[in-house]
């Protein structure tokens, strides 16, 4: 809750006229606690889980030409059905662990600094918050992600979210509650590292959410703007990871893929991409190229 009565209080102290955009914050935060703010997060959650995933599911259940050409497993095709099962094992995980997790995580919040008032951060500033809880997140993941695939973590945990080796949208979330708790902590440290404000702070789960949509979402489209991002590893990169499966020791990494290049665990990856290159040239060299997946003429290689 802002400690402002007025517009006119809070810009006599600022000594300066609120912009518009903390003029929209004061109208609408300066009324609700703190905590009533911070459990925005559990309606961002459900409307990108429910939202976000929805025109990949439009996309693979129409398999149309003009799309099928961009799936990287263009073999697999899930009904939908298949797909609805998938949402619903993630909303029921939804409401039984992240909602109650979020309710009950607001005093590490609190305790942290992550703030409400006023100003607002610059846009350079969450920029550059958001790009420390990226690679903080990505750096930490990435070592779970390992410890998750040796024979322990793997068999009684990380087994879960591998069950589609052909990732959708809607499995990105998909995973053990065990899985879910762990990862909570990655995504925790960036901000405990460098607190902001909260509107930064909702920003950092929707986009990491939305990024894991992204990259699980079985699609390789040539025009999507992550592919502009320097060490992005996108849908390609982890739909590689799920390909292989259990016996997977390469694209450990959630977002970037710098980890894997540092600790070498992109070889298989680079040997696979190097490999179906070769093959694809010597496609093209007999009859024309039909336009499917990386993995299509080896479905059964599983070099790692």
């Amino acid at each position: 809750m802002l400690p402002y009565s007025s517009l006119h209080e809070a810009t006599a102290a600022l000594g300066r006229n609120l912009t518009f955009a903390e003029t929209f914050w004061f109208n609408y935060s300066a009324n609700k606690s703190d905590y009533y703010l911070y459990c925005h997060n559990i309606l961002f959650l459900f409307v990108i889980f429910s939202f976000v995933p929805l025109p990949l599911v439009f996309v693979e259940l129409l398999r149309s030409a003009g799309f099928d050409k961009y799936k990287i497993q263009p073999k697999v095709k899930l009904s939908f059905s298949e797909m609805l099962k998938c949402y619903k094992d993630v909303m029921r995980m939804f409401f039984l662990i992240v909602g109650p997790l979020q309710l009950l995580s607001y005093p590490s919040i609190k305790m942290i600094g992550i703030r409400t008032g006023l100003p607002l951060p610059s846009g350079w500033e969450i920029f550059l918050q958001l790009l420390v809880y990226f690679t903080v997140e990505d750096y930490t993941n990435y070592w779970i992600h390992r410890f998750l695939h040796c024979k322990w973590g793997y068999e009684k945990i990380h087994r879960v979210h591998h069950e589609y080796p052909a990732p959708i949208g809607f499995a990105a979330p998909y995973a053990h509650w065990a899985e879910i708790l762990i990862l909570g902590i990655p995504s925790f440290l960036g901000p405990a590292m460098v607190p902001g404000h909260m509107i930064t702070f909702w920003l950092w789960i929707a986009l990491r959410q939305i990024e894991a949509i992204e990259t699980h979402s079985g699609y390789d489209f040539p025009w999507n703007p992550t592919k502009y991002i320097p060490f992005y590893g996108g849908a390609d990169y982890h739909d590689y990871h799920h390909y292989v499966g259990e016996q997977s020791q390469s694209n450990f990494a959630s977002v970037f893929t710098y980890c894997d290049f540092i600790y070498g665990t992109d070889k298989g990856y680079r040997y696979q991409k190097k490999l179906l290159w070769k093959l694809k040239e010597g496609v093209k060299s007999g009859d024309e190229h039909n336009g499917g997946s990386y993995y299509a003429p080896t479905q059964d290689l599983k070099s790692d």
